[in-house]
């Protein structure tokens, strides 16, 4: 038949991709990291319930305007675009990859005119001759990967995909824990600045009522010049909390992918402090799955592993099926005639003899990579866990401190309520009011600082349990969008 060739072709190849070939190097197996698990956290919460994968965490916060955030930093963060992005070049590379494990078919066409001379024919005199060579071919080659170098390098390639898309996930959990993390500094800045205006005010009062008493006689300058020193440092500790908040502000604007502008504080409620529930951390073991960057480092692992059966197969032969049919004929208008038709069929083998040991010292270098790897993802576990471990222990400290923090303040204020009216009365000194005032107002800010250390350590919480985050969708040509996973 007239395509009988590409026909047997085709099927060989077929059938040799379908049956597969007996892969050399090691198949993927879990290593052990050596890591000795405790059945649960040290520093749990006895309140710890069966865990389940929370889509949207931090909504715990019932902020409308975080959660609007955190869906805008989703659908416009640069480093999630870029990420997508690699996501898209991986992909291509494992179907470049993967082609290279099926017949590789190509058309050719030529024509060509030669002129050739011929001499010796009749003595004394020389002719030539031009002939016109018209040819029409469909070449074809296909490699016999009977030690599976090929099916090797498409694992390879195909954990660098599941790796690229888990890096991408970890680079959305990241943005998303920064997003939040930075509206809480900018919350905790806004009643920073709210405690300082309200000690302004307060040494405002005082020096008024020192300026008072000191025009009647009832009190030094000392008292005058102390209370006017109180005010211009309190006065002087606006710009730079101003400053930072409207640094912070600029990041968070550059995390949403927009131009970094800054805004006036807003006034913070006096009862923003909502203590929350805890987060069930749920079994040790469970990390190794819920954490994107753990799973990307055994990704890593996998292709590392698979690239070693690629190092060991390069120095096997290569065995090559090339042919070709077509046709070839010298007038254009009978190149398709079945007396112009040719076609060849050829087996090749190729076995590297002497290279110095540069093949063997490829493969020696691949399994040293791959025990890098292997110490690689155990620390990634080893760090997953002390993470894990630093949060839970921060939230029980951090809890205990903020009670003890609030009950100085309740002090603190009742003390300077007290000395106040004593020293209108003149029983104290004013230097006891300052102390008292002072002493209030530092713990005015201890206390928004502690608060913040509270809720910016949930967020490391959420981050280090590695579960509750909001998934890209499939990469369809490079466009995507916020659903819940």
């Amino acid at each position: 038949m007239k395509h009988m060739f590409f026909h047997l072709f085709v099927a060989l190849a077929t059938l040799l991709v379908s049956s597969g070939c007996m892969k050399v190097g090691p198949d993927y197996q879990r290593p052990d990291t050596g890591i000795q698990m405790p059945e649960s956290y040290q520093h749990a919460p006895t309140e710890t319930v069966i865990p389940r994968p929370e889509d949207w965490w931090w909504q715990v916060f019932t902020d409308p305007e975080l959660n609007q955030l955190v869906e805008e930093v989703l659908k416009n963060n640069l480093d999630i675009k870029k990420a997508t992005a690699r996501i898209l070049e991986v992909r291509s590379q494992f179907v470049q990859t993967r082609a290279d494990r099926f017949p590789d078919l190509s058309l050719e066409g030529q024509g060509r005119r030669q002129h050739r001379p011929i001499i010796g024919v009749i003595p004394g005199k020389s002719f030539s001759i031009e002939t016109d060579i018209y040819t029409l071919s469909l070449p074809a080659s296909f490699e016999l990967d009977l030690w599976g170098r090929l099916a090797r390098a498409e694992e390879a390639v195909r954990a660098d995909l599941y790796e690229a898309e888990e890096n991408r996930r970890t680079v959305a959990l990241t943005v998303v824990a920064e997003t939040i993390s930075l509206y809480l500094q900018m919350e905790s800045l806004e009643r920073r600045i709210q405690i300082t205006l309200l000690s302004i005010e307060n040494y405002r009062r005082s020096l008024a009522l020192v300026e008072s008493r000191y025009e009647r006689g009832l009190t030094s300058v000392l008292d005058l010049r102390q209370a006017r020193r109180t005010l211009t440092q309190a006065e002087a500790a606006l710009p730079s909390l101003r400053q930072d908040l409207g640094i912070t502000q600029q990041k968070m604007a550059v995390l949403l992918g927009r131009y970094p502008e800054t805004r006036p504080p807003r006034t913070q409620p006096e009862d923003y402090f909502k203590r929350l529930a805890p987060v069930p951390p749920g079994l040790p073991s469970d990390l190794l799955l819920r954490r994107p960057d753990i799973r990307a480092a055994e990704a890593r692992l996998m292709g590392l592993n698979a690239r070693m059966g690629v190092a060991r197969a390069n120095r096997f032969p290569r065995i090559t099926l090339t042919g070709s049919f077509g046709y070839s004929s010298e007038e254009l208008d009978q190149l398709l005639r079945h007396e112009s038709k040719l076609w060849n069929l050829a087996l090749g083998i190729a076995q590297p003899l002497f290279d110095a040991g540069k093949l063997k010292a490829g493969q020696r270098a691949a399994e040293a990579r791959y025990e890098q790897g292997v110490a690689e993802h155990a620390k990634t576990v080893l760090t997953a866990f002390y993470e894990v471990e630093s949060a839970l222990l921060t939230r029980k400290e951090q809890l205990e401190r903020r009670d003890r923090v609030l009950n100085f303040l309740v002090e603190a204020r009742a003390t300077q309520d007290v000395a106040e009216k004593r020293y209108k009365r003149g029983i104290v000194d004013y230097l006891t009011v300052l102390e008292a005032q002072q002493t209030r107002f530092k713990a005015e800010e201890n206390l928004a600082l502690v608060d913040l250390a509270i809720l910016s350590n949930r967020v490391a919480l959420h981050r280090a349990l590695g579960g509750g985050w909001a998934e890209p969708s499939e990469v369809i040509s490079g466009q995507w969008s916020v659903v819940s996973s």
